[in-house]
Parts: C-alpha cells; sequence; structure tokens
C-alpha cells in the first residue's frame, strides 16, 4: 500500500490477465487497467461511459476529451486506443495518486494526454471556452462526489467548455431512496435538453446502491444505439430517456452551489 492524499492506495494484480491490474484506495476499487489491451473495460460503469465514448463521434474519429477524475486513467486510456490523435485533459486532485499511476502504469508516450493535479472545477475552468466534444465527470472524495460537482453552476462551466452538440458523461452512485441521482437528473434537465440515464434496473428501481451514467447534450443523443449496447452488456443495463426519465426525478428540484451536498456514502456492503 501507499499513501496518497485519497487514503491508502494499492494495486492489486489481475489473476486471469497478464499486465493488468485493479486500483484500491482503502479498500474500495477505482479503476481497472490493463496495459496489453487499454480497450478492455472492466467496471460495469466505465463500460458504459465507453457506450458514451464510442459514439460522441463516428468510429476511430479523434475527439477533443476532458475527464474530471483520473484514477489510473483507465477512461483516457480507452479513447487513445479505440479514438487514435485524441487530445485529452485529465484533471485529478490527488498528485501522489497521479504519480504512482504514472510509475507503476506508464501512458503509452504516443498518447496526447495532459494531466493536471487541481480540484476538478478548478481544472475545468482553465479548459478553453467550446473546446471539448465530450466532458467525463468521474470524481470521488471518499467514496462520495464533491457537493461542488452537483450544482447548475458546475454545469454551466461544463457547457463553456463543450463544443455545441458536445456531450456530458457522469458517473453517479446512490442508493435507496435515489434522492442523490433524482436531484442530479433534474439538474442536468436544467441545462440540457436532451438526457439519458444507463443504470441496473435494480438500481433504478432502488433496490441497492450503485452506479448510473448520466448522458447530456444539447443535440439529440443516439438511444437505440445507446440501448443496444448497454442490453449486451456482461450485467445488462436499462436506458430511460424522454419523459419517463423526467418522471423519475419524482419532482426533485435542481441543485445549486447554495443547497449541493455530496453524494451519499456507499455502504460497507458495496466493496465486498
Amino acid at each position: 500500500m501507499e499513501p496518497v492524499d485519497g487514503g491508502l492506495a494499492e494495486l492489486i494484480p489481475d489473476r486471469e490477465r497478464a499486465r493488468a491490474w485493479t486500483l484500491l484506495i482503502d479498500g474500495a476499487p477505482q479503476s481497472h487497467v490493463d496495459l496489453d489491451d487499454p480497450a478492455h473495460l472492466s467496471f460495469e460503469y466505465q463500460r458504459r461511459l465507453g457506450h458514451v465514448i464510442d459514439l460522441v463521434a463516428p468510429p476511430g474519429k479523434p475527439v477533443h476529451a476532458v475527464h474530471l477524475g483520473g484514477g489510473a486513467l483507465t477512461l483516457a486510456r480507452y479513447t487513445a486506443a479505440t479514438r487514435p490523435r485524441s487530445t485529452q485533459q485529465v484533471v485529478e486532485r490527488d498528485a501522489a495518486l497521479v504519480q504512482l499511476v504514472r510509475r507503476e502504469l506508464p501512458l503509452d508516450p504516443n498518447a496526447r494526454i495532459r494531466v493536471r493535479s487541481t480540484d476538478a472545477r478548478e481544472g475545468l475552468g482553465k479548459v478553453l471556452d467550446g473546446w471539448a466534444d465530450l466532458v467525463i465527470a468521474d470524481v470521488f472524495s471518499g467514496a462520495r462526489t464533491p457537493a461542488h460537482l452537483t450544482s447548475t453552476e458546475f454545469l454551466d462551466e461544463v457547457r463553456r467548455a463543450l463544443k455545441p452538440g458536445g456531450c456530458y458523461a457522469a458517473n453517479l452512485a446512490d442508493g435507496p431512496p435515489l434522492a442523490h441521482l433524482r436531484g442530479q437528473i433534474a439538474t442536468a434537465a436544467a441545462r440540457f435538453e436532451h438526457l439519458a440515464l444507463i443504470a441496473d434496473p435494480t438500481v433504478l428501481r432502488a433496490k441497492r446502491f450503485g452506479n448510473a451514467v448520466l448522458v447530456a447534450s444539447d443535440t439529440p443523443l443516439p438511444i437505440a444505439e445507446l440501448t443496444r449496447r448497454a442490453a449486451g452488456d456482461p450485467h445488462p443495463g436499462r436506458v430511460e430517456h424522454g419523459r419517463a426519465l423526467l418522471d423519475f426525478t419524482g419532482g426533485a428540484t435542481p441543485v445549486t452551489d447554495a443547497s449541493a451536498i455530496a453524494s451519499p456514502a456507499p455502504p460497507p456492503s458495496v466493496f465486498r
């Protein structure tokens, strides 16, 4: 184990893949990386974010991507492998974690990935107006999304950084009664015209704690293809969109900086 700003980090070898590791922080699985096959996404929520990366532009076309939250740089590696010549900015506050990952799980030197060690919202503020085709938010501190990354004001910064027609995707974690998730959908609906949510049906029914991927854009989303891909995952996911997704919010109101709180902590059983 090695101390990082977020706790104690540990890299566990994958028994089934020769040069693959799972990154744990304080015992919680944080990322999985296969150096021989960076297009392999092991975690359920990362596969769903991978679908968004696949569909944000025609296959193989380079994109400008911003990753808020870096971890082991899994999704940046995936983008570099599936969309060569893409230009990417990763914002990861934990400088010690970045150093560990660069040392033990080195990046392809040809990948155009720049890593900033700063707060996610501060780093987003340095992205040029209209630069990004895609902004991905996957930020957790102590297994909770920080409050200042859950508000309409934060999404105003996301919109500023996105190109017209660009896409925002966020990894959200919540459990019964899904108050945080409903609030985040309402918040995104206040800033984007088109939304979709990809999650395990049991999470959507508020039967257990889990991850959901929220996708938002000002242009129509590829709902049919997202649905097909999510249904074909090893753990099939469901896609909600349109009126059904807005109804799912149950009257939740948009979150502002003044009212924002961190996402709920997962129960200990999640990581057993």
